[in-house]
C-alpha cells in the first residue's frame, strides 16, 4: 500500500523588508526570528502558550490600525511586518520603562535589563516611586493615590527557607510566568499563584504558607522561565551575593540524567570545576526544559556534597 503525504502549506511575508516563508499557523514572532530580528518577549517563553498580556513584543502590520502582538498574531499570507518603526520601538521602550522604574535594582545580568538595553530604555524618566507605595509588602488599610500604577517600588525581603532556590520578589515584574510553569503549561503542581488584587498583585503560595509546607515539588521550571532573577537557584544567589558568579568563565556541558530511564537531557553549567547550576534545552523533546528536583537539583554527588 502506497501511502502520499499531504504538502505542508505555507504563507509568504515581508519582514522589515525581507521575504520570509513559514509554515502556515506560525506567528509573526516566528517569522521575525527566522529574519534574524530577535523581539523580546516577557508573558511567552519558548515553550509557553503566549499569555498576550505584557505588549513588549508589539510590531507593526500594514494595514492594521494597532500594533500586534507578535507572539500570538498569526502569520498570514503576504503580511508586511515593521518591528523598528518609530511607533512599535517608542511602545516597547515605553513598555520596558515603565517596568524598569518599578525598583532601583541593579538589573545587571537579568534578561529584562539585556532587553531594556537594547531598546535604550530610560526608567529614571518616571521618576523613583515612593517606598510606601509597595506592590507586595502592602500596609493593611493603606490606600495608594490616584495615578500611581502597579510598578511602584517592591518592599520585600528576600525569601530563602531552603538550600535548593531564593524568591526575590523585590525583583519581579509580574510577567506570570512562573504561574503558567507550576500550572497548566508544565508541573500542574498550582503550587503559586497571583494573589490579591490591583495595587496589591503579588506572587504567593497558597495562604501565604512557607514553600517547604506548599505544593511545590521542587521543579524548579519556574526559575528557568523567570526573566527577572526573581526566581533563583540558592547556589547562585550566593555566588551573586559574594561577587564570584562569572557567566564568562563557565563552561555547558550536555549529558543525560543519571536518575531514571526517561532520558531528560541536562546543560551542567560549571566554573572553576564545580557544577554552579543545571538547565535543560527548550528544544529537546523530553522536557521541553522543564526537570524534576532530581535532574535540577539532585547533583551534590558529583562533588561529594552530601550536604
Amino acid at each position: 500500500m502506497t501511502t502520499t503525504s499531504q504538502p505542508v502549506s505555507t504563507v509568504t511575508a515581508r519582514v522589515n523588508g525581507t521575504e520570509v516563508e513559514m509554515e502556515a499557523g506560525s506567528t509573526v514572532l516566528d517569522a521575525c526570528r527566522s529574519a534574524g530580528v530577535d523581539i523580546p518577549t516577557l508573558c511567552y517563553g519558548p515553550t509557553m502558550t503566549a499569555a498576550n498580556a505584557c505588549r513588549v513584543c508589539v510590531v507593526e502590520v500594514e494595514g492594521s490600525r494597532a500594533l500586534v502582538p507578535s507572539c500570538s498574531r498569526k502569520l498570514e499570507d503576504g503580511m508586511d511586518v515593521d518591528t523598528d518603526s518609530d511607533r512599535a520601538r517608542h511602545s516597547r521602550r515605553l513598555v520596558m520603562e515603565l517596568l524598569g522604574s518599578a525598583t532601583e535594582l541593579d538589573r545587571a545580568g537579568d534578561q529584562l535589563e539585556t532587553w531594556m538595553t537594547g531598546a535604550g530604555a530610560d526608567p529614571a524618566r518616571f521618576g523613583t516611586a515612593e517606598p510606601e507605595l509597595a506592590r507586595h509588602a502592602p500596609t493593611p488599610g493603606h490606600h495608594h493615590p490616584p495615578g500611581v500604577g502597579t510598578s511602584a517600588t517592591v518592599a520585600e525581603p528576600v525569601k530563602i527557607e531552603d538550600d535548593l532556590y531564593v524568591r526575590d520578589y523585590s525583583r519581579c515584574i509580574l510577567c506570570y510566568r512562573c504561574v503558567d510553569a507550576c500550572g497548566v503549561e508544565h508541573q500542574n503542581s498550582f503550587a503559586i499563584a497571583v494573589a490579591g488584587r490591583g495595587f496589591d498583585s503579588r506572587i504567593s503560595t497558597e495562604f501565604d504558607v512557607v514553600l517547604p509546607d506548599s505544593a511545590c515539588v521542587y521543579c524548579g521550571n519556574c526559575i528557568a522561565v523567570c526573566p527577572t532573577g526573581a526566581l533563583v537557584g540558592k547556589i547562585e544567589f550566593d555566588m551573586r551575593s559574594a561577587g564570584s558568579w562569572d557567566e564568562g568563565r563557565q563552561e555547558v556541558t550536555r549529558t543525560v540524567c543519571s536518575y531514571c530511564g526517561v532520558g531528560c537531557n541536562l546543560d551542567l553549567h560549571t566554573q572553576d570545576g564545580k557544577i554552579v547550576k543545571v538547565t535543560s534545552p527548550h528544544d529537546h523533546d523530553v522536557t521541553l526544559g522543564n526537570l524534576c528536583v532530581k535532574g535540577r537539583f539532585g547533583w551534590s554527588y558529583v562533588s561529594g556534597d552530601s550536604g
